[in-house]
Parts: C-alpha cells; structure tokens; sequence
C-alpha cells in the first residue's frame, strides 16, 4: 500500500510540474481539477520538490514551487519542461542497469518492454550487448528448479530479526537476486501465507517430492514485510516530524487523530517497534501496544545508563 501511495503521487507530481512550467499564471483550482489534487495536497507536493535541483545546488541550480494566492508558482525548473535527452553513455549505462535486473529474474513486464525497446535504439542489429550477474549460489539454483517443477521443499531456515531457526515446508515460486543478496519467496506452510526468504540464511533445503500447482500470477520478485501470528502491533499517532513513517515503512493507516496520521506499525520483534519510538521521540505518541512500550523503555533505561544519566 505505500509503494503504491509513493508511485502514484509521484507519478502525478512529475506529471503536474511541465504542465504548469508551460502554463504560467495557472490559477491552483485549474491545476487541482486537472491532476486530481486537493489544495493541501498541491501544496505538500509543491512544498517537496522545493529548493530540489541539480547537482551544484547554487541558487541557480534550485527550483521554486510554491501556492501564491490563487496562482501556482514553478520557477528556474526548465529540466522539467521537456523529456530528458541522455548522451549515448547515459543511454548505455541505463540500458545495462535494466539488463542487469532482467539477468536476475526481478524485472517486472514493463522493465522488460523498456530494456527491448531502448536496445533497439542504441543497440544496431548487427551489435551484441550482454550484461549478466555473477552466477547464482547454489542452494538459489535448486530452489529454482524446484519452483520450475511445483515440488515443495523442506527448509531449515534462521531468521534475520530474531535469530530463531525453524523447519518450514515452502512451496516455491521464484528465485530471484537485489540489493545484493538472493531471495525466495513462496507460500510457507508454518507461517500460513507468502513468506521471503534470504537464501544465505537457509540452512539446509530438501526436496519432498511433493507436488503443488503453483499460482498462476505469483506476487512481484520483490523483499517485502509480511506480519505473522506472533508479531507484534502497535498503533502510533505521527507528529510533524515523524510522517515520513507512513511512507518509508509498510504501515496500515488508520483513522487520523487532532490532526495527525496515525499508523498501526507491525514487526516480528517488540525491539524493532521500541528502537523506532525511541528515534522519534517526542514526534510520535504510542497510543496502543504494550509490549512496544516496555521495549522502548527498556532502550531508554539502557541508554541512560550508558551515557551516565540515569
């Protein structure tokens, strides 16, 4: 859901600031009706892409967005005002950073159709561009046969949060690598639901000889955080400098509070929720999950006594 929320306004963001670079003097209702906006939300929008620019970051160097009366205000922005025209090494270093993601089975359809079509441009038929990862580990390449035939796999697995090391029956989907590391994601029978897994934290993989029909569209080859039974909640209300929260973390928002989002936050550790509240401080106020306070005062307690002032 904050991917999602993430995308979509920049997507918008980025679709707003030509059109209003090419119709100076938009009053904010035209630009509202036309892009979707409510005034407080062009204006948060405006307000983040001020004083961005390019590298040098002198005065010249910075855009000005901001809400001017009833008038929309972009200035010294012109890099926005027509499609970026890349140099045939920006072209090729694009084209091989999108091949590298294709190598390693992540890249979603419109990666793929993208890469095609920009080696058709920069790549002549005659020519030959080949960009592939280091080969997989591999424990990834067996998992990747067992997701190819549907044969669940029996896993001894060690968690990163807690430690913990399990044995899960996993019915794999698909092997895939980012971020510098390989993952699998696949339905867990002991968790209930789709789980990732890092492979260089798998113990020990072995085929069942058991078969299952995988999904016919597998979730997306990405890391993402999916709760468990025994995770732990709390529900926080985000001041002015902590709502950065509800888009960095996969939180579910709920109903806001004199003014303020509140997001109910979920983690395989009270410890994670703990070390987050005590980073806020006083921007954010833990209304609900106790286990979340007593970790948080804990850290606190142990960080006092650290720095000598308790």
């Amino acid at each position: 859901m904050t991917r999602e929320r993430t995308a979509v306004r920049l997507s918008r963001l980025l679709g707003m600031l030509p059109w209003v670079i090419a119709h100076p003097g938009v009053e904010v209702a035209e630009v509202c009706s036309r892009f979707g906006y409510t005034r407080a939300e062009l204006a948060r929008d405006l307000a983040a892409v001020f004083v961005s620019g390019l590298p040098g970051y002198g005065p010249g160097d910075l855009m000005v967005a901001y809400i001017d009366g009833d008038e929309v205000v972009v200035d010294l922005a012109d890099y926005f005002a027509r499609p970026m025209r890349l140099t045939a090494g920006e072209g090729l270093a694009l084209l091989a950073a999108g091949m590298a993601l294709e190598s390693s089975g992540a890249a979603p359809e419109a990666l793929r159709s993208a890469v095609a079509k920009l080696a058709a441009v920069l790549v002549p038929d005659d020519g030959t561009l080949a960009v592939d990862l280091p080969p997989a580990p591999e424990l990834a390449n067996a998992l990747n046969r067992a997701a190819e035939e549907g044969e669940v796999v029996r896993l001894v697995y060690t968690s990163l949060g807690r430690g913990e090391t399990s044995v899960r029956e996993v019915q794999p989907w698909r092997v895939f690598s980012t971020l510098g590391n390989w993952y699998l994601s696949g339905h867990c029978r002991l968790a209930g639901g789709e789980r990732v897994f890092r492979v260089d934290r798998i113990r020990e993989a072995r085929p069942t000889g058991e078969r299952f029909t995988p999904p016919a569209e597998p979730p997306p080859a990405t890391v993402r955080y999916a709760p468990g039974a025994d995770d732990v909640e709390a529900v926080i209300r985000l001041g002015p400098g902590a709502q950065w929260v509800a888009e960095y973390y996969p939180v579910q928002v709920l109903a806001p509070q004199e003014g303020q989002p509140v997001v109910r936050f979920t983690a395989p550790d009270a410890a994670v929720v703990g070390r987050l509240l005590v980073r806020l401080g006083s921007q954010a106020r833990l209304l609900e999950g106790p286990e979340a306070a007593a970790a948080a005062a804990d850290l606190r307690r142990r960080l006092r006594r650290r720095y000598g002032t308790a």
